[in-house]
């Protein structure tokens, strides 16, 4: 398992060259606190989407993610969206939430795994995130 520190993360983000968005999504719960961090660093608001996929072991609790809740200004189209997710193991979980969000322009970031930006790419290990004890 790797360690990862707050700091190495937030370093990592302020390296990140991040596209031009209007709106910074997080997909709760794994992506909320990331999520937070680039939209402070980008200056732009913060929405929030709750999906369930995964159980606390990271073992799959659903055939497919189930959305919990979605902000009604999400449902307007137009919008340059960062999708943020702390881990895409199988990407399902973005997948479910890009098709919730048809009509945007989507980019997904996750610290590591699948997405059109990775913080992390060199890692595969399993990590132990400084938020989650």
């Amino acid at each position: 398992m790797v360690t990862l520190s707050f700091q190495t993360i937030c370093e990592r983000i302020l390296q990140t060259d991040f596209p031009e968005v209007d709106l910074v999504v997080g997909i709760g719960s794994g992506g909320l606190l990331p999520a937070s961090i680039v939209a402070f660093h980008l200056k732009k608001d913060l929405s929030v989407m709750t999906i369930n996929y995964r159980d606390e072991n990271n073992t799959p609790r659903h055939d497919l993610p189930k959305v919990l809740s979605l902000p009604e200004q999400l449902l307007m189209d137009g919008k340059k969206i960062l999708l943020v997710d702390d881990v895409s193991v199988t990407g399902k979980t973005l997948q479910a939430a890009i098709e919730l969000l048809n009509g945007h322009d989507i980019t997904t970031f996750t610290l590591k795994g699948k997405a059109d930006l990775v913080l992390f790419p060199e890692i595969g290990d399993c990590v132990k995130w400084p938020w989650k004890g």
